[in-house]
């Protein structure tokens, strides 16, 4: 008699056999430099089309395997199947934005002998988690000829990092009876910039009479990167704010920019420092952005693992997920809508939108909340996700009510179903946190206007938007092969 209940299967024993272990630890390997490399969505866009120009993808839209990038931080992907366009797309849509401190626009300034920088976080993120711990600085600043210079700073190991001083315990007395959200100010997440203040102007007396030795006594700075930039104020006033006047001498040098630059740059705080494996037997992965840059990751790779498909797959990577998709880069804007209308024409120009929609299924590839064992009377736990049980399907996003949710019809959910258990993927499914005091958001509302099929899909994780995020090595495995099954069924 076939068993009648239902439990989830740990992806550990799934895929025991040493051939998917050395399977496993090799995708890990790759996640762990992809993670340490793309901390920001032009770099994770930058790494996802290196790849697709590795295996043939091309922008020219009358070809099989195109794709496409807007504004350098979304990307949409599309590959011929056997049958025609009009029958509907296997599409998996993900994010590459992720919780951070962006830059304000006029960031520097010095006070008590420290130059910083000022900053507004991005997306929902737990300030103190921010504090006293090494940041580095990524992004772009575009100067009024429309140069673009790229900056990442704090990475290299023989780079200084920066950091958000926190309050001692002696003076936090207050502090410690008050709420998280009092208690830790948007305002005072300011980046520890620097310290060293420019030179004060020589006088012409005073340098006469200066030793030569003391000339040459800056030279280890030089090497070490700590050299002072040329100083041409010596006939002029020292600056009002000399450690500000420092860093933005530091910056010019380094990268001919100037303050008014910053007014037209988007520089991201991230945590500095590589992705690592974490725990004795190195079963979890630990870093920043895995929300949702796992699904990223584990899409791309599944597309480029297809093969021979049936129906015509398609991938997108947004911008702006953690605000709401907003902006002419998030799910909300017409950019998925213009590249189907063009790989329309270009495919099968006698289909109509309006039936690719209807026909296509979809996949909102998100991370999942897995049962903190810390924290668990925050889950109700027969409706929980297990890290190391695979990927979870989500039926219902939103909060209390449903409000603002995409809810999955049933036949797909069953369809989805057969999909994985044909292949024996471990799969589960959860809610996000008890009723009255969980939820969330995901893509899956703006692509389910269209009428497709979607639910949400992906890897359950620990540590949800901090700066170090918990994924399960298993877990990606799982979900790796769980793309690849849906884009080839």
């Amino acid at each position: 008699m076939d068993k009648l209940d239902f439990e989830t299967t740990s992806c550990w024993e799934a895929y025991a056999s040493d051939e998917h272990q050395a399977a496993m630890r090799e995708l890990a390997d790759r996640y762990v430099d992809f993670l340490s490399r793309c901390k920001t969505e032009r770099e994770t866009v930058d790494y996802v089309v290196t790849r697709l120009r590795a295996a043939g993808y091309t922008e020219n839209f009358a070809h099989d395997k195109v794709y496409r990038v807007f504004k350098g931080k979304t990307v949409f992907i599309a590959r011929k199947g056997r049958a025609p366009l009009s029958q509907g797309l296997r599409l998996i849509g993900a994010h590459a934005d992720t919780p951070r401190l962006d830059l304000k626009q006029r960031p520097l300034l010095e006070q008590a002998g420290i130059g910083q920088a000022k900053t507004h976080y991005y997306g929902g993120i737990r300030k103190y988690q921010w504090l006293a711990r090494p940041l580095a600085l990524h992004g772009v600043v575009v100067k009024e000829n429309g140069e673009s210079v790229r900056i990442t700073l704090g990475e290299d190991p023989a780079e200084p990092v920066f950091t958000i001083a926190d309050l001692l315990p002696h003076l936090a007395q207050k502090q410690a009876g008050q709420t998280i959200a009092d208690a830790f100010e948007g305002e005072k997440l300011n980046i520890v910039l620097g310290h060293r203040p420019m030179p004060k102007p020589v006088t012409e007396e005073v340098a006469a009479d200066a030793p030569a030795a003391d000339a040459a006594a800056s030279a280890p700075e030089a090497a070490n990167g700590n050299a002072t930039p040329a100083d041409n104020t010596s006939k002029k006033d020292a600056p009002k704010d000399p450690i500000k006047a420092r860093m933005l001498a530091l910056l010019h040098e380094k990268y001919a920019i100037r303050e008014e630059d910053l007014y037209s740059a988007e520089l991201q705080a991230v945590p500095a420092g590589p992705a690592r494996y974490v725990g004795l037997d190195g079963s979890l992965v630990g870093g920043y952005g895995q929300d949702d840059r796992i699904c990223v990751f584990a899409a791309l790779e599944a597309l480029l693992a297809a093969e021979n498909p049936q129906q015509p797959q398609c991938v997108l990577f947004w911008d702006k997920e953690e605000i709401g998709s907003e902006g002419s880069t998030g799910a909300k804007s017409r950019f998925f809508e213009y590249c189907i209308e063009d790989l329309i024409a270009a495919w099968q120009p006698a289909a109509r939108f309006s039936d690719v929609m209807l026909a296509t299924r979809a996949l909102s590839a998100d991370v999942h909340a897995a049962i903190d064992p810390d924290w668990q009377e925050l889950h109700e736990k027969l409706n929980a996700a297990v890290i190391g049980h695979g990927p979870c399907f989500c039926k219902f996003t939103g909060h209390r009510g449903k409000y603002e949710a995409n809810d999955a019809h049933p036949e797909y959910v069953g369809w989805l179903r057969g999909v994985l258990n044909g292949r024996k993927i471990p799969w589960q499914m959860a809610e996000l946190g008890r009723v009255d005091g969980g939820g969330g958001g995901t893509v899956a509302m703006y692509l389910a206007a269209y009428g497709m099929d979607i639910i949400d899909f992906g890897p359950a994780v620990l540590s949800m938007h901090s700066p170090f995020e918990l994924s399960s090595v298993a877990d990606l495995y799982a979900t790796r092969l769980a793309y690849t099954a849906f884009l080839e069924k």
